[in-house]
């Protein structure tokens, strides 16, 4: 046993320790490494429960797109996000990359998760698909971490602009990032994002220590308020006890660090 339940799971693969454990109300947990960040939170057969704050931050990013009918995520995790945008969006097409076999492997198994025709997973490095494929997508998710953080070849500018040429008229880029306490990187990894989009938006993630990023290839003409109610009409389960959205475009962030943007 764990602290947080009974271990299920515990595997190396090519690239992570594999831990899933599940604790005494059936919640099933991934992590990267023994103790390491929580990757997902999974309750088997409700793909709409969502334990982790970012995950229902990060699904109300999808507010400033209209109607998405095709949606990538770049990682799977446990397959949350994933399911969750099939089962809400049911005229959208989910693609879903994820580098490693074993995570998809223990996901099928352990966590739910079930392809379709509308649900398809590529095993492949999430920055090779993007440059090899020429689909564009309305919603690139980008969900992508190791044990300890984002892959670097996945944060520079030359990759957010294979994204931005991947997206369609009118799409965003939605990021689940490390914030700045965690994360030194941080400021640099706006002010690249700000270099590849027109603008972007910060979502706060109630405490914890990440931030959505929302990436636009157009300029937002809908006020604050119009976008807290689009966001708010996201059909996710909310619950009395969720802290106040709050969000706010980049240009209102305050950067001390005077470094340049994130480059291969």
């Amino acid at each position: 046993m764990k602290a947080d339940g009974k271990i299920l799971v515990s595997r190396h693969s090519g690239f992570n320790r594999i831990v899933l454990t599940e604790n005494f109300e059936g919640l099933r947990t991934l992590r990267f490494s023994d103790g390491g960040p929580c990757q997902s939170i999974v309750k088997l057969g409700d793909p709409e429960h969502l334990a982790l704050a970012y995950t229902k931050v990060l699904a109300q990013g999808l507010a400033f797109v209209e109607n998405p009918k095709r949606i990538l995520v770049l990682g799977l995790g446990g397959g949350t996000l994933p399911f969750l945008f099939h089962t809400i969006f049911q005229n959208a097409q989910v693609d879903v990359v994820e580098i490693d076999p074993d995570v998809l492997a223990v996901a099928r198994e352990f966590c739910g998760f079930v392809e379709s025709a509308r649900l398809r997973v590529h095993l492949e490095d999430a920055r090779d698909f993007i440059e090899r494929h020429e689909v564009c997508y309305d919603v690139i998710v980008l969900d992508c971490f190791g044990a300890e953080s984002i892959p670097q070849h996945l944060l520079t500018s030359e990759f957010l602009e294979e994204v931005h040429h991947s997206l369609a008229p009118g799409g965003i880029a939605v990021a689940n990032v490390w914030g700045r306490t965690d994360n030194r990187l941080y400021e640099r990894m706006l002010r690249t994002y700000r270099a590849e989009f027109k603008e972007v938006f910060v979502l706060d993630v109630p405490g914890a220590g990440t931030k959505v990023f929302v990436a636009l290839t157009f300029h937002e003409g809908r006020t604050h308020a119009e976008l807290l109610e689009r966001m708010l009409a996201i059909p996710i389960r909310r619950s009395p006890l969720d802290a106040p959205l709050r969000f706010r475009n980049s240009d209102h962030e305050t950067l001390q660090d005077a470094g340049s943007v994130l480059r291969d």
